[in-house]
């Protein structure tokens, strides 16, 4: 019986992984449909998270920890960059540079988490930023070249915030996330004005934030509880695939061949470092691999 329950959480979480991957990978999309101000689009879609979110936790417990504070600050920069990313440069740009944040997780462990990076660490690193130098050698205007400089900084913020998850005690990760997309909204709203979108935009803003963000990391919460971190990992790799499929199919959005070489390079890295760091019994902490003890309420 017991084991019959274990199958069936198993099943439930793979499937919830499999949702949540598919959620986050419409974001691009959803996001170059929204004619509105990059500003503006973050704050409308985490006030809606914020909804979504809240009404997922019940009653939010803020410690106003240093943890929870540095951690909601990282998710709110991390936000804001990657929407005006997304409005700079292509989706595969924008996604593929992000995804590079578990090697600034595996950088800046060593230093403020205490973690020890070995030879394959500092291997992988040398391959993936090798692999986002590709990105800079494609022929961009200075536009869509600040686009991936943003994009590459959304990376380090969300590699900050992923730490500061992690460095957490309180069990309170869950209210970070809320925090950090009230403090979007605080940011970001006001820039609504002068920049109304359309009624096409308003749709997908309220789909931006009830699906793609809000309902997104509450499946998620759930969904890790019962998966292991290297099930989590390779089923969420459809986020960084699906995402400029969807611009190029409903866009016509077609990314460079060197950033579509570079993106390979980075995730096969990341995906190669995590397997052999799991296979020796010692799991990396990243986007898609919070510890459990933070989600002995809800969410991380």
């Amino acid at each position: 019986m017991i084991r019959g329950n274990k199958k069936s959480s198993r099943a439930k979480s793979v499937f919830f992984l499999v949702i949540t991957g598919l959620l986050w990978s419409t974001g691009g999309l959803l996001i170059k449909n929204v004619d509105s101000n990059p500003l503006a689009i973050s704050g409308v879609r985490s006030i809606i998270a914020s909804l979504v979110i809240f009404a997922a936790i019940g009653k939010p417990r803020f410690t106003w920890s240093f943890s929870q504070i540095a951690s909601a600050l990282a998710y709110t920069i991390t936000v804001i960059l990657f929407v005006s990313a997304n409005k700079m440069t292509t989706a595969a740009n924008a996604i593929l540079l992000q995804s590079t944040a578990p090697i600034y997780v595996a950088l800046l462990g060593a230093w403020i988490l205490k973690e020890k990076a070995r030879l394959l660490d500092w291997i992988t690193v040398a391959t993936v930023f090798g692999g986002m130098a590709l990105f800079f050698f494609e022929s961009l205007d200075s536009r869509g070249a600040i686009g991936n400089v943003l994009a590459a900084a959304s990376g380090v913020s969300f590699a900050m915030f992923n730490i500061f998850m992690r460095l957490q005690k309180d069990g309170s990760p869950m209210e970070s996330v809320l925090m950090g997309n009230i403090l979007t909204a605080i940011i970001g709203v006001p820039f609504i004005i002068g920049s109304l979108p359309s009624l096409s935009g308003w749709v997908r803003l309220l789909i931006l934030g009830v699906a793609q963000l809000g309902l997104s990391y509450v499946l998620y919460s759930e969904a890790i509880k019962h998966s292991t971190a290297l099930e989590a990992i390779l089923i969420l790799m459809i986020e960084p695939i699906l995402s400029p499929l969807w611009v190029f199919l409903f866009m016509g959005e077609i990314p460079g061949k060197l950033p579509l070489i570079g993106g390979a390079i980075v995730i096969g890295a990341i995906t190669i470092r995590f397997i052999f760091r799991t296979m020796a019994g010692k799991p990396i902490f990243m986007k898609y691999s919070v510890p459990k003890r933070f989600f002995k309420r809800d969410r991380s």
